[in-house]
């Protein structure tokens, strides 16, 4: 009775699922790169670099929207062949458990390392994690899990406008937004005042607080690109529109690159504006907020125009990618609190920390998660339902091709 209130069908995206494989691969660079930036983070190399701040001040800016965009549409499609019940329970065993899971056994060791001299093992740090006195004067956190948090709570708030979305009633509203956004400086700038005019509302009321639930201004943010996800994808006829528009959109993710360097130069030393620095920030913000959008959109575009297409080993990514997710900075900290202890190069250091952290990430995956029913629980996998889950990923893919 559910599925007859809907008028479209959903079909796979497979420059979706190529985007959110590079978007992973992304954050495993940029977080090793956080060892190494003049930025604050929770472990630190000896030696920084300003070098790595330039690329990865871009970065910083679109990779959690372009996730957040994905998981939106994500989102729009789960719902296909789920009642809101259904999906509200889907969506719980998904992402729920696994942040619970995550918050006791794979963060802790993140603050373990952050604070080892402290402690005389691990077991006696891990004892403090049951005071649940919130980090960073306890031991109690979900780190990077903020983003599997937040996805909680967006499906959740996000459900009744995604079931009026999937229904026939949304066609008027679906063609509006189509034709609002059908040029490149509609597709550019109308979802990039729209965040903006929240941050201007929110910020001065609840500035950043790293990502707690508290930080209003912070949860609306990325509530936008999730919405922008759901809705894009909900129109057929926009999503066209955004690919055939990707040359256009290219220009102007080009184009807002040059104010955003220009104010972050001035923070650099590079360059003088006759502006107060409390000016320059503010104009900083603005233009990170533009690029943030254009940069996703232009992404998507060419996304859909290059990467929809098949391959024999994306499902395997696909389904490994989650629980890559929940263990690539866990790892990354292990990994490089050793390998900064050595005398190597910031060079050599980052590439072994890259490597080794995606190696021993895979491993875990395919050694502890995939084939284990309890595993995939804990990190929001379907269970595997027949032996297919021993057979080797490599002579699978090989035998599809």
């Amino acid at each position: 009775m559910f599925t007859h209130q809907f008028s479209e069908t959903t079909t796979r995206r497979y420059d979706l699922d190529w985007l959110r494989f590079i978007a992973i691969v992304i954050l495993l660079f940029f977080h090793t790169g956080m060892w190494f930036t003049t930025w604050e983070w929770h472990v630190k190399n000896n030696e920084t670099s300003t070098s790595f701040n330039y690329w990865m001040v871009w970065l910083h800016f679109w990779r959690m929207p372009l996730l957040l965009f994905i998981s939106g549409a994500g989102t729009y499609m789960a719902l296909s062949k789920r009642t809101p019940a259904q999906f509200a329970g889907e969506r719980f065993k998904k992402l729920f458990i696994p942040l619970l899971f995550g918050m006791f056994v794979v963060v802790p060791p993140q603050i373990y390392y952050e604070h080892i001299k402290e402690y005389n093992s691990y077991w006696d740090f891990y004892k403090t994690v049951f005071n649940f006195v919130a980090y960073p004067k306890g031991s109690f956190s979900w780190h990077h899990l903020w983003f599997v948090a937040y996805l909680f709570v967006y499906a959740l708030i996000a459900l009744p406008f995604l079931t009026y979305l999937r229904s026939d009633k949304s066609e008027k509203f679906k063609n509006t937004i189509s034709k609002i956004l059908s040029s490149p400086a509609g597709m550019l700038f109308i979802p990039s005042v729209l965040i903006l005019i929240t941050q201007v509302v929110l910020r001065p009321y609840f500035p950043d607080e790293k990502h707690n639930l508290r930080d209003l201004s912070y949860f609306v943010y990325y509530f936008c690109f999730f919405l922008f996800g759901m809705i894009g994808y909900a129109s057929p006829k926009l999503w066209q529109t955004i690919g055939a528009q990707r040359k256009h959109l290219l220009l102007g993710a080009l184009f807002i690159l040059i104010p955003f360097y220009g104010t972050y130069f001035h923070f650099r030393g590079i360059v003088h504006y006759p502006w107060s620095d409390d000016t320059v920030e503010t104009i900083f913000d603005v233009c990170a907020i533009f690029l943030s959008w254009f940069t996703l959109i232009t992404v998507i575009a060419f996304g859909q125009h290059y990467l929809n297409k098949p391959h024999p080993w994306l499902k395997y990514f696909n389904e490994g990618l989650y629980p890559f997710y929940i263990l690539h900075q866990t790892v990354i900290i292990a990994i490089g609190y050793y390998i900064c202890r050595l005398s190597w190069s910031m060079a050599a250091k980052f590439w072994s920390i890259s490597l080794l952290t995606g190696v021993s990430c895979i491993l875990i995956y395919l050694l502890l998660i995939r084939s284990n029913n309890v595993m995939r629980f804990f990190f929001g996998l379907k269970p595997k339902k027949n032996d297919q889950a021993t057979e080797p990923v490599l002579k699978r893919a090989y035998l599809e091709t």
